[in-house]
């Protein structure tokens, strides 16, 4: 046990005032400044995401996507949807490349009769680029021609397609990015709305919890147990393959996943002490709900939003592979492709631009959601 002095105490007899100094009199003592100005949360994710470069170059890339999907169908004078049955099947043509043989409008002819290539009703003068592959079969001289498949179409010089032209002779320039216009559509709408019903629906369940969760829950796995391309299939046959049943069918159980995800994040946070000192000044739930504990959970949202996209996009392109895209004559990358498979061996331009398009905003889109989950990272706060 420790000893205790008396005040009394003859020790302390000589511990007058005088013995006493007042140390830093003269001195302010203050909080040290911040050096820098205070960053949010928002802020410090847009400095961590803009330091990502991969990141940065996939949202330009997105943004040009986007900005072509808006005006590339009015950059020519053709419609999505003007036929004209003297255009059929031509290759790409710029007139600016044509020299370096790139978008030159050619195209390969194969094992054609060479003493038949004078004859200028089948092959117009001046239409024969090259010819190669020379061989003999059962006493026939043959080769391979490559020719200016407009001219040899009979097509005027001043006419030219930058992607060339389908089966119906309409402009793969202006359906490309109809198309990718229309898939985009069908993408973000879709996303939006699963977002919106599985925050709404996950932050019920996971606010309240209980019996209430089990029975939100319980109907979310029934719905999910079905098999997607079922209940799919079904929905687009009974409402029709248009614009708005399509994205629809995408909004049957897509949203779920947002559900589980928001829900996860509301009992995290619903039980921290900042809620329950609001919750124990009389807040309510709803504001409770939209304002503490929600925040928390925007940077998944955002990230699953990202990610959400590009698989809306291939999911539109599978129903326009079995028959179930967008009705005719609208376009979509889907239906480009489905059309463009069908003639791939003899006209692969017509498969080549929308594939790589839809490649393009598959690998934006990922890069895009990657530089955002580790932006909002909460545990790379300050770094």
């Amino acid at each position: 046990m420790s000893k205790v002095y008396a005040p009394d105490d003859p020790q302390f007899a000589d511990l007058g005032p005088e013995r006493f100094v007042l140390t830093q009199l003269d001195d302010s003592i203050l909080d040290a400044k911040f050096e820098t100005k205070p960053i949010g949360f928002f802020k410090d994710a847009a400095i961590r995401f803009s330091k990502s470069r991969v990141s940065i170059i996939a949202l330009i890339v997105i943004a040009i996507v986007l900005a072509m999907a808006i005006v590339g169908p009015n950059m020519n004078e053709y419609g999505y949807n003007d036929q004209n049955m003297d255009y059929i099947n031509l290759p790409p043509k710029i007139p600016a490349f044509a020299k370096s043989g790139i978008f030159a409008g050619t195209r390969v002819l194969l094992n054609r009769r060479v003493d038949a290539l004078g004859d200028t009703s089948r092959y117009p003068e001046g239409c024969i680029v090259h010819k190669s592959n020379y061989q003999v079969i059962n006493g026939v001289e043959l080769c391979d021609v490559t020719v200016d498949y407009y001219k040899y179409s009979g097509v005027d010089d001043d006419v030219y397609f930058m992607f060339g032209t389908d089966y119906l002779g309409r402009d793969l320039w202006t359906r490309v990015w109809r198309g990718a216009r229309i898939s985009l559509v069908i993408a973000f709408v879709s996303v939006i709305l699963n977002s919106t019903i599985g925050l709404i629906y996950g932050s019920i369940a996971g606010y309240y919890g209980g019996s209430i969760d089990m029975v939100m829950m319980r109907i979310t796995e029934i719905i999910n147990a079905m098999p997607t391309v079922v209940v799919v299939t079904l929905f687009i046959l009974y409402f029709g393959n248009g614009l708005l049943s399509i994205i629809m069918a995408l909004v049957v159980q897509n949203w779920i996943g947002t559900a589980r995800m928001i829900r996860a994040q509301f009992y995290r946070f619903k039980n921290s002490e900042y809620v329950l000192a609001a919750r124990t000044l009389g807040v309510g739930d709803r504001t409770l709900m939209s304002r503490h504990i929600l925040p928390n959970s925007i940077g998944p949202i955002i990230t699953r939003t990202m990610v959400a996209i590009p698989s809306a996009i291939f999911t539109e392109s599978f129903l326009a592979y079995i028959g179930l895209g967008i009705r005719a004559p609208e376009s979509s990358i889907g239906v480009l492709l489905s059309e463009g498979q069908k003639v791939l061996m003899h006209y692969p331009e017509q498969t080549l631009f929308p594939a790589l398009l839809i490649s393009v905003l598959m690998i934006a889109f990922n890069m895009l959601s990657n530089g955002l989950r580790d932006a909002f990272d909460p545990t790379q706060r300050g770094a």
